[in-house]
């Protein structure tokens, strides 16, 4: 169970590095930036698309109102002096009604123009922003071959190796030194042992030349 444990706590821990990776906040901030972009150009479209309409609108109406004026001059030539006031009546509501529709028109479009200035700048930040990012990803990735560098200096181990030279070097030179010790030590004893021997030849000699006197 607890093998179980560790191994759901190392898959969160696994997801909680990639979360906070620098690579990709940085993307998922891009693409915040482009989907924020393009929401707002569908916004800016919609307010063109209605700026559209009321042009449509406004022309129409202004149509409208040409033709009731030419209706009416007609039918006063005619002597149809009734249904030339009629038509100019159509003509007058028409009018009253072009006045509302040029002012929502004039209103629309200085929205448009004012939401593609803004689009235009939110363009040109996000361009500016993704070339930061590249900038801040190319930078990340650099430091990142710095550490795994600097990790790959911490494992060498020249001042160990160097370490284990010298005190081999100087095992071998306590080993030469012991061994003169002890070539110096047997030598002076074979030295006296020799010299113990031409003392005692020296004696016999001695004892033999005594004999010969008495």
């Amino acid at each position: 169970m607890q093998r179980f444990f560790n191994w759901i706590k190392g898959l969160f821990n696994r997801a909680m590095d990639k979360v906070e990776d620098p690579e990709i906040m940085l993307d998922q901030a891009r693409r915040d930036m482009n989907q924020t972009l393009l929401a707002n150009k569908e916004k800016a479209i919609q307010a063109m698309t209605q700026r559209n309409r009321l042009a449509q609108m406004l022309e129409d109406e202004r149509k409208k109102s040409q033709t009731y004026e030419n209706q009416a001059a007609m039918a006063l030539k005619q002597g149809k002096r009734d249904l030339a006031t009629q038509l100019m009546r159509e003509k007058m509501t028409v009018d009253a009604g072009l006045g509302t529709l040029e002012q929502s028109y004039s209103q629309a479009n200085e929205t448009v123009d004012q939401v593609k200035v803004a689009i235009k700048r939110q363009e040109e930040e996000v361009r500016k922003k993704t070339a930061e990012a590249m900038a801040l990803k190319t930078q990340y990735k650099q430091s990142q071959i710095q550490v795994s560098i600097n990790k790959a200096l911490d494992g060498l181990t020249f001042e160990n190796q160097f370490g284990s030279f010298g005190a081999a070097q100087e095992r071998i030179r306590e080993k030469q030194s012991e061994a003169q010790a002890r070539q110096e030590m047997y030598g002076q004893s074979i030295q006296g042992k020799m010299a113990g021997l031409e003392d005692a030849q020296r004696d016999m000699e001695a004892e033999g030349e005594l004999e010969k006197l008495e």
